[in-house]
Order: C-alpha cells, then sequence, then structure tokens
C-alpha cells in the first residue's frame, strides 16, 4: 500500500493516533493486507513521519505534543541534541538532551524524546523515553586490557560507553574472504598481544546509564600508526559497506566480457568515431567518453558515451541490491571503496581504450551560444581511441611550447578534436555564466605519498582547462537528460539545490558587511526580532522575523556577481566559505525543484553510473523502465545520505593525515596567510602545504589583544599592531591535538 493513503487515514483519527490492531482490522475493510500495514508503519517510523509511543501505538509526528522522534548527536563533553524529524509547532533548534539523559541511548541512535516546556526562544530541553534505532551495531575502537577486565574504547569521541568483551569473545574468526577486503589480515595468539589494538567490536547487549555495553571483537584491524589502518578506522566509524557479500562476488564473476549478437540488439555503432576519457592519473574506472564535431553552419556535435552499467545489473539482482545499499563509491587518499565489484567497475563496464563497451549515449546539437538545439539518447558500442589525462590534455592545449610540440606529435590525430572540446566547453561556460551559475573555485587538498605509499605532503588540486572542459561537457549532459525526463513526464531522480532560507542569507549578509560586501539585496535581507504568538495555549515564542522576503529576492546571479567581485581578495576564501554555509546541500529528489547554484531548470545525475547509484536509476528510466513514486521518493532520501557519508568520511581522513603528517614538526617554522580572525584568536593557513591550525590570542607576542568585531581585526592595546584576513606571517607549531585534529601555532617575531 501507498505511505500517503495510510497516512490520510490516521491523520482522519482523533488526535492522529491509532494501534496496530485497530489500523489492521480498518484497513483490511478496505483489502489492504495485515502484512502490508505492519511494513508500512516501521517504514514511516523509520522515516520519522509516525512516532511509535507504546503497547503498538502510533501517532503521526506532525500532531505529536507531548513526545517526538528524531537522531541523538552527541557533543563530547557528554549533553547531547536530538534533531527532529518533524518539528512540532512552536519549537526552534534541535533538543537538548542533558548528560544523565543522554546515557540511555548513543550517538547516532533513533530516539524518543519527552519534550519539556518551550522556552521563550522557542528551545526546549527534553529527555529520551527509548531507543528506536539502534546506530552503532558494530562500531571501532581500541581495545584495552584492564585489571577489570577487556574493553573496546570506540575511537568516536561522541560515544561515551566502553564496550565490555567477555573471555572466549576477544580473538575473532579468521575472514572468509580477505583478499577482497583490502586489508592485510592481522592475527594474533593470545589475548595480551591485542592490547592497544584498533578492532571492529559486534556489540550484544547496548549500554545503558547503569551498565557498560558488552560485544565481541569481530575484526582485528592493527595498530593505529599501522599503515592503511587510518583508512580502516574511517570505513568502520561511518558504516561504510566494504565487504562485497559471496553472491555479489559470485554474480559479478559469472558476467560475460563478450559483446555477442543480444548486446548488439538495437545499438547504435559509435566505433568509428576517435571517443576518448580523460580522467585523473590514478583513476580505474572510466565511465565517460566524448567527442566533438564543429558543423558548416557554426554548431557544435557532441556525443557523451556514459558506461551502460544498466545493461549488466538487473533490479532486483544482488549486485544492485548492494549498490542501492552503498549508493556510492568511496574516495580516500590512496585507496577506493566501490560501489560496484572489481569486475565491473575496472573492467567490464569501464570505457577502457581500445576496447568494445556497451554504452548510453547522449547525442546533443548546440548552437554557437551554447543552447541545445536538438538531443537523442540511445544505448550504443564504442572503442575508445585514448585512455587521456587531464594532466596531458591541459599540456597539449595550453602547456609549455616544448610540452604542446611532443604531445601534439604524440596525439596527432586527436589534437584538433581536443581544440573543439576547448572551443565548446568555454561556449557552454559563458553560457551558464549568462543565467547565473555560481562557480567557488575553491581548491581542494591533495594528499601526496611517496613510492612507499608514505604521506610526504598536501598540495592544492589542479583544476584547469581539461577539468574545466569535462566538467562543462558532463554539465550539459546531465542537463539534457533531466529536461527531456521532465518534458516527458517520466518519474525519475533529480539532483536539486533549492533556494536557501531566508534566515541563511540574512546571517550571511550580516556576516559579510563586516568585510565591506554584500549579495546586494537592497536591504531586504535585514533581520529583527518579534515576540509573536504561535502556540495554542497563547505563550509567545521569539522567531526570526525578516523585512522582505530575502528567500524569494535572491537568486543564483547575486552569489556570482559577489564571487567574481571578492576573486583574488584576501577575504576571498573565507567569504566564499560563509557562502556556502548559507545555501542548501544539494541532494536527490523525486519532484524537480531546479537547482539554484547551477541556474538550471532541471538537473540530473547521469553520468557517473559505476559510482553513483542515481546516475543507474536515471538510465533505467532513460531506457524506459518504470519506478514507483514512493520507491523514487526513497531511494532520493538514501542516496542524498550514502553521498554525505561518503563525504563525511573523505574529508575526516584528509584531516587525519594532515595531523599525522604534522605530528613530527613541533618546533618547525613555516611562512602562513591569516584566513579568518576571531575573539579567540587568527586562522593561518601554511602556505605549501594547504594546513590549518590556530594561533590563540593570548599567544600573541608583547602586548595585549583584544578582537575589534567592526573590523574582524585583532588588535594590540599599546602596540596597535594589527592582524587582519590576508596578512602574511611567520608561525611555528607548539601543540598538536589528533584526537580533535588541531594544530596550535604561535608567532615567530617580528
Amino acid at each position: 500500500m501507498k505511505d500517503d493513503a495510510l497516512l490520510s487515514h490516521i491523520n482522519k483519527l482523533p488526535h492522529g493516533r491509532t494501534t496496530t490492531k485497530t489500523l489492521t482490522r480498518e484497513m483490511g475493510n478496505k483489502g489492504v493486507k495485515r502484512e502490508e500495514v505492519e511494513r508500512a508503519l516501521e517504514r514511516l517510523t523509520r522515516k520519522g513521519l509516525l512516532i511509535e509511543l507504546r503497547n503498538n501505538t502510533y501517532q503521526l509526528a506532525s500532531k505529536a505534543r507531548e513526545f517526538s522522534a528524531g537522531t541523538l548527536r552527541m557533543h563530547r563533553d557528554g549533553f547531547g541534541f536530538v534533531i527532529l524529524d518533524q518539528k512540532p509547532e512552536g519549537i526552534e533548534g534541535d533538543v537538548f538532551i542533558n548528560p544523565d539523559s543522554a546515557q540511555k541511548a548513543m550517538h547516532g541512535d533513533k530516539v524518543l524524546v519527552r519534550l519539556g516546556r518551550i522556552g521563550h526562544d522557542g528551545r526546549v530541553n527534553g529527555d529520551i523515553v527509548r531507543v528506536l534505532h539502534r546506530a552503532n551495531q558494530r562500531m571501532v575502537g581500541q581495545f584495552r586490557l584492564t585489571k577489570r577486565g577487556c574493553f573496546v574504547v570506540p575511537y568516536d569521541q561522541k560515544i561515551k560507553q566502553w564496550i565490555q568483551i567477555p573471555e572466549g569473545f576477544e580473538i575473532p574468526a579468521p575472514r572468509v574472504n580477505p583478499d577482497r577486503v583490502g586489508i592485510k589480515e592481522v592475527k594474533v595468539d593470545q589475548v595480551a598481544d591485542l592490547n592497544g589494538m584498533m578492532v571492529t567490536v559486534e556489540v550484544l547487549d547496548f549500554p545503558d546509564e547503569d551498565s557498560n555495553g558488552v560485544g565481541r571483537v569481530i575484526e582485528l584491524l592493527g595498530f593505529e600508526d599501522d599503515f592503511g589502518v587510518d583508512v580502516e578506522i574511517m570505513i568502520r566509524k561511518h558504516h561504510i559497506p566494504h565487504e562485497f557479500p559471496q553472491d555479489v562476488i559470485e554474480e559479478a564473476q559469472s558476467m560475460s566480457r563478450e559483446i555477442g549478437p543480444r548486446e548488439w540488439e538495437g545499438r547504435t555503432d559509435f566505433r568509428d568515431f576517435d571517443i576518448v576519457t580523460i580522467d585523473g592519473e590514478t583513476a580505474r574506472d572510466f565511465d565517460d567518453a566524448v567527442w566533438v564535431e564543429k558543423l558548416p553552419n557554426g554548431n557544435y556535435k557532441l556525443q557523451v558515451h556514459i558506461a551502460d552499467v544498466s545493461w549488466y545489473i538487473r533490479p532486483g539482482s544482488a549486485i544492485d541490491k548492494e549498490a542501492m545499499m552503498r549508493g556510492t563509491s568511496v574516495y580516500f587518499p590512496d585507496r577506493a571503496v566501490p560501489m560496484l565489484p572489481v569486475e565491473l567497475s575496472t573492467d567490464i563496464c569501464s570505457l577502457r581504450p581500445n576496447e568494445e563497451r556497451l554504452v548510453m549515449s547522449a547525442l546533443l546539437e548546440l548552437d554557437r551560444q551554447g543552447n541545445i538545439l536538438s538531443q537523442d539518447f540511445c544505448r550504443g558500442v564504442i572503442k575508445s581511441r585514448e585512455r587521456m589525462t587531464y594532466t596531458n590534455v591541459y599540456k597539449l592545449l595550453e602547456g609549455t611550447p616544448e610540452e604542446q610540440k611532443e604531445l601534439r606529435e604524440r596525439y596527432a590525430p586527436l589534437v584538433h578534436r581536443f581544440e573543439l572540446m576547448k572551443e565548446l566547453a568555454l561556449v557552454l561556460n559563458r553560457m551558464r555564466s549568462r543565467r547565473g551559475s555560481i562557480d567557488f573555485d575553491l581548491p581542494e587538498p591533495i594528499i601526496e605519498f611517496d613510492q612507499f605509499g608514505e604521506m610526504v605532503g598536501v598540495s592544492r588540486s589542479p583544476r584547469n582547462i581539461a577539468h574545466r572542459l569535462i566538467e562543462e561537457l558532463m554539465l550539459i549532459a546531465n542537463e539534457a537528460v533531466a529536461s527531456h525526463l521532465e518534458a516527458a513526464g517520466t518519474p525519475s531522480l533529480y539532483r536539486i539545490h533549492e533556494i536557501p532560507d531566508a534566515k541563511r542569507v540574512a546571517d550571511f549578509e550580516e556576516a559579510a558587511s563586516k568585510f565591506g560586501v554584500s549579495l546586494g539585496l537592497g536591504g531586504v535581507a535585514v533581520k529583527k526580532f518579534s515576540n509573536i504568538k504561535s502556540t495554542r495555549d497563547g505563550r509567545k515564542i521569539r522567531k526570526d522575523v525578516f523585512i522582505g522576503n530575502p528567500s524569494a529576492t535572491v537568486s543564483s546571479k547575486h552569489y556570482q556577481k559577489l564571487v567574481a567581485k571578492i576573486e583574488g581578495k584576501p577575504e576571498e576564501r573565507i567569504v566564499s566559505f560563509l557562502m556556502l554555509r548559507s545555501l542548501k546541500q544539494a541532494r536527490y529528489s523525486f519532484e524537480n525543484e531546479g537547482h539554484f547554484a547551477l541556474a538550471s531548470k532541471a538537473y540530473t545525475h547521469f553520468t557517473s553510473p559505476i559510482r553513483r547509484y542515481p546516475d543507474l536509476v536515471v538510465h533505467r528510466v532513460l531506457s524506459g523502465m518504470t519506478y514507483e513514486e514512493e520507491t523514487l521518493k526513497d531511494l532520493g532520501n538514501d542516496t542524498s545520505f550514502t553521498e554525505r557519508r561518503a563525504a563525511e568520511a573523505e574529508r575526516e581522513l584528509v584531516e587525519w593525515k594532515k595531523m599525522r603528517f604534522m605530528s613530527d614538526k613541533v618546533g618547525d617554522e613555516f611562512n602562513a596567510m591569516i584566513i579568518s580572525t576571531t575573539k579567540f584568536g587568527c586562522f593561518v593557513e601554511l602556505e605549501e602545504l594547504f594546513i590549518e591550525g590556530l594561533i590563540p590570542i593570548d599567544a600573541l607576542p608583547k602586548d595585549n589583544y583584544a578582537y575589534q568585531e567592526n573590523t574582524r581585526r585583532i588588535v594590540g592595546q599599546r602596540s596597535k599592531r594589527t592582524f587582519a584576513i590576508g596578512d602574511s606571517v611567520r608561525v611555528a607549531l607548539i601543540k598538536i591535538d589528533l584526537a580533535e585534529k588541531r594544530l596550535t601555532f604561535m608567532l615567530v617575531s617580528p
């Protein structure tokens, strides 16, 4: 049965409340089976739309007054906050949970909370009634051998409870298939050898406010400083699926690599075109290839060929279920956790050079302004001419004369094709710029390794014409597919980026004014506070009220103009960061709501089905497969979550490696630039290493310093010496906090 129908039925009941027994009887009269009702109740409770109170009683979350459900986020100091699935009327922000109550659950758990009195500012305290869903069935931590017994101390500092390991549960059984996991199997002979080792524990009995949890060790990862263990810790901390089940492995290994008459049926032959892939030097999965031609009338023909993963992965198969659960590939600096088994991701589906491969193709004709004049989508077969890298394409197009000469000779038959790609990419970039697309050109950190796999430095990722070339061609292909599906009225997944909230826009304007810049909204984003009635009992709740409506007024062009205005200035990085914080996160959705940052009316992800499950869904829809709306809604939510999980794990590992890299450099001096000032000090970025840290305000020498909020400067009371964003300074590293991933510096005189 459809979830909306069940919610509508419960909504008509007194107080939006019912029991499983009553609901089963009432829906049974409408021909709905008991099993369907129970599955729907479980699904809606998991989504937070229903709250399970007690004795199989359920209530609409939107009508709950005393109770609410949400996710517990712990602070390292022991208290927590519950992020509610549905906020009752009058509540602002998250629900505060005191340390005693927080001990009833663990970080990440879905919990039911009893709400206290709502304060005048809309804030509320709560008490955890019970755990609805456990987030940490397994966790990673350090094995400790103590006088009281064996324990595992969770690596995640937000999980305060130690897990006791009973005798006989300390040493796990050998791995079934260690070669598919990616880490060397660790073996020990006695429990004493485990002391200090990082392990994975399966929780058998969860802790509460009165007792520790109980668990058993199921994996030995090695010691924290051992090579590769940092990646394994991040994988398990963020609960990233990383071991393919045996049925998935067998299914992948059984797939044919041959392209026979069955595969050829209904496909277009593109093998005679000089199609190429362009990827990073270390890439192993090539899922997109391109070809461009200029017509006599000045228009462009563009072919974007994407690996036809949907041909190999059938809906409901073992591989499909595993890929859906993973949602995305996760890319660490020295290792990837793929969404698909290697037999598919780096072999059968990967568009390797000089090998026939099945593709889904977007065939576009564009005018000289970048507008799409015609589009067609089909299945095809290609034979890529070259596996090109960003570095070589850049050198061929814009390198030194020596580099260009060498590469133009090596790739002579393809030079004209690359020049046309660059020409078209610049046309498309200008088109996007005209309509207001925002381009935050912020560099990403690249971890550098030596031949032995040891980290030797951090650098800024290059973003040159080769990167922009592929980016523009993929963007226009994604837009073409989205507009086609939208026009056809075909239910699908879209990549949406919603208009920013009024409050965030106003908060950004307030912060940006300190740097003398603005989005230029004409003052409509000024905020004030008013006490207004918003509850049935007449209590007054203070809420943010805006003069004007910033969320309705702001457009991507406001952001675009500000990005251009601050380009190259000292405050560029911090203002860009503040702008990013004011925007919502892009996500996957069944409903097309456009893409704010790209200034696009319809956008989707079509170009990376080897590493993103939404792209696989879009390929299926484009090929004629129909999904139920409810299924697409769930897929949008689930894949948005797995994307955020991957990003958090990737970001945390990079920070970990930065801290480890700096661990033997205490006392060393560096050139740095101030990138932010606060009341507690200056944040600096090391010029050569792309690593950040703090100079505490009380560590600044030879004076007492104070922070001036109106100018965002730190000023000496006697000397009047100032520290401002963009200043170059010489610093020395004095402290490393590995747990907090924080570096502390001191200023080197003068």
